[in-house]
């Protein structure tokens, strides 16, 4: 018998929130984070090559990250401890919904996944005092197919909710999204 996934539908292609069956009591919990039937099933395939995890403070943001193909990554996106916006935006420039972003809180209380497609760049801010994040990847990374899109492009219109985030200093020089499209149409 599966435990199973809740797979909710986003407004972009192939973007989906995923929520797992949490299985608690006074000892503690149990939940799977990826079960590749279940994923298949809801029309996700992914073959999980590396899982990171990072620890940031609050304020950080990191993103908007992406890889240029053929070395671009599909990502599980949660966080295990604290709380983020978590925030994706579709960078193909044949897609109906190219240069539009979505956002969702994910946090250690709603156990919720993001599962990010190939083609889309991803960043989060924290809102906790500190957030673990940890994600799996269906793709090695590549530094030298690494790209990015600057957090406060203002044609994508992010409402991020701190105004003067902590950012890394190759974060601070990200380009715009306009910037790069021919870059992305030619890969």
């Amino acid at each position: 018998m599966r435990l199973g996934f809740t797979f909710e539908k986003t407004t972009m292609e192939g973007l989906f929130l995923v929520r797992p069956k949490v299985f608690g009591d006074d000892r503690g919990f149990f939940m799977e984070t990826f079960e590749r039937n279940d994923f298949e099933s809801a029309g996700v395939k992914m073959e999980i090559v590396q899982t990171n995890h990072s620890r940031s403070a609050a304020g950080v943001l990191r993103g908007l990250h992406f890889q240029y193909p053929p070395h671009a990554q599909a990502k599980l996106v949660r966080c295990i401890r604290g709380e983020i916006l978590d925030v994706v935006v579709d960078i193909r420039p044949s897609s109906a919904t190219f240069g539009k972003h979505f956002s969702v809180n994910l946090s250690d209380r709603n156990w919720s996944i993001l599962y990010v497609p190939r083609g889309f760049a991803h960043g989060f801010i924290v809102l906790s005092d500190t957030a673990d994040i940890e994600y799996a990847v269906d793709n090695h990374y590549a530094p030298e197919h690494e790209g990015g899109v600057i957090w406060n492009d203002p044609k994508l219109a992010i409402s991020w909710p701190i105004e003067n985030p902590k950012l890394s200093e190759k974060d601070r020089k990200l380009p715009a999204l306009g910037d790069i499209r021919d870059v992305l149409q030619q890969r």
